[in-house]
This record gives C-alpha cells, sequence and structure tokens, in this order.
C-alpha cells in the first residue's frame, strides 16, 4: 500500500493570513488522521509564513496522544535550528530539501554537485535520534546517486515536472513517467526507498501510483485546495481511495 503523508501547511498559511488560530493546524490533523490518512507532513519555513516551530511541536504532541501510529514527516532545509528541533521531537521521518532564496515553493531537488561532508553529518545526527532520512532529488540517475552516497533511506522524487508533463497531454504524461521508472528502479537497486511528492493531484495521480517501490506520496496544495470545495474528511479519502485502487 502506497503512504499518503498530508501536508498541512497551507492550513497555516491561510490561519497566518489573518492571525490568530483559525482555522486550527491541530484540528486538521486530527481530521486527516481519522479519515484514515497513514501520515502528517509539515514544512516548518525559516520565515514562518506556513507552519511554525510552535505547530511542529503541537502536532508531535497530537500524535502521540492520538496514538493512531500516523508517520509524522517533517521536511526542510537542514538549517542548524531545524535540525535541532527535529532531534529534539523524534518524528518518523525527516525529508532535506534545499531552499532557494525567494522561492514561494520548492523549485528543484538536491543537485548532485552539493557538497558531501555537510549534508553526511546532518543525516547521521538524525539516524542517531532514530529517524529515518528521505532527501528531495530530481528524477535523475546522479543526484539519486549523490543521495545513496551521503547516506538518505529514502529519495523524495520532485514530481512538479512530471505534472506539468501530464497537463500536456497522454503522450507527454507518458514520456515524463518514464523518466520517474528509470529512477525509481535505480533508487531501489541502490537500496532506497521511494516517496514523491510536488503538484500531485486526483488527475494525475491515477497513473503515478503505479511508478514501481513507490513507497509514500506527500501532497498538500492540492488536496487542502479540493477540501474546500468537499471538506477536508472527504478529500483525504478521495486521495486514500486513489492509492489504493493501485
Amino acid at each position: 500500500m502506497i503512504h499518503l503523508s498530508v501536508n498541512v501547511n497551507k492550513v497555516a498559511t491561510l490561519r497566518n493570513s489573518r492571525g490568530g488560530s483559525v482555522p486550527s493546524v491541530l484540528e486538521a490533523t486530527r481530521v486527516c488522521v481519522a479519515a484514515g490518512a497513514p501520515g502528517v507532513t509539515v514544512h516548518p519555513r525559516a520565515d514562518g509564513r506556513h507552519v511554525t516551530g510552535s505547530d511542529v511541536r503541537e502536532v508531535a504532541a497530537l500524535l502521540r496522544e492520538l496514538g493512531s501510529g500516523t508517520e509524522y514527516n517533517i521536511e526542510g532545509d537542514p538549517r542548524p535550528d531545524l535540525m535541532s528541533l527535529v532531534i529534539e521531537l523524534r518524528p518518523t521521518q525527516c525529508t532535506l530539501v534545499p531552499v532557494r532564496p525567494g522561492e514561494i515553493t520548492s523549485q528543484a531537488g538536491w543537485p548532485a554537485d552539493t557538497p558531501r561532508p555537510a549534508m553526511e553529518s546532518v543525516i547521521s545526527d538524525l539516524h542517531e535520534a532514530g529517524v529515518r532520512v528521505s532527501v528531495f532529488v530530481d528524477a535523475e540517475d546522479a543526484p539519486i546517486r549523490w543521495a545513496r552516497d551521503v547516506g538518505a533511506d529514502r529519495i523524495e522524487l520532485y514530481t512538479e515536472p512530471y505534472a506539468r508533463a501530464f497537463e500536456r497531454g497522454a503522450a507527454a504524461a507518458a514520456a515524463s513517467f518514464r523518466s520517474y521508472v528509470a529512477a525509481a528502479e535505480l533508487a531501489h537497486a541502490l537500496g532506497m526507498g521511494v516517496n514523491a511528492g510536488h503538484d500531485l493531484d486526483l488527475s494525475n495521480l491515477p497513473l503515478f501510483r503505479t511508478l514501481p517501490h513507490l513507497d509514500e506520496v506527500s501532497i498538500g496544495h492540492a488536496l487542502i485546495s479540493h477540501a474546500l470545495f468537499v471538506g477536508l474528511d472527504r478529500s483525504v479519502r478521495e486521495y486514500l481511495s486513489v492509492l489504493r485502487a493501485g
């Protein structure tokens, strides 16, 4: 079964646009867990424009309280304050994502020429804390091999290029998907698990769910946007239904 990890960042974005505590990130987390989501993801950025450090701690406490076995994934760049928070909370997984100055959302995975020593040190510290480590990469050989070399347990394939190809039609989608199949096969051969995320939605997920060795998809923007019209519980269940159909 492919795990769905619901990224609740957009709930925090809406809350922050007005201030206060509505809509509640904790209530959104409760609904996702009750609807059957196997995982919850948060991405606390340095500027706090989405979830904050307080949110990250409160979600961790809620998941412990619920005792549901829901996997907790904290993603972000390996800045010292965030890595200290991850080691303090010891989530199931930490996904290391590069950040470009001024970006609205992630634009690419880690390039293969990213210096190894600093990343190896961060990953070693996370492993010592018992945290599974995934690194965000493009569907290309070199960064996947780099991820193996720095000690990652999994890769998360950056899927925006696939989503844009899907919008151009079946032929473009199929051609793009083949590159992801090759990437997943390589990661599996190198002993790593395979996650994926970015712009996956109810339209393009039925094809992508057939990716070999796919362990987990992280979906936030599309799922939360859909929830505006159908409700969060139903949105989570519809995404789970698509993943289970495979």
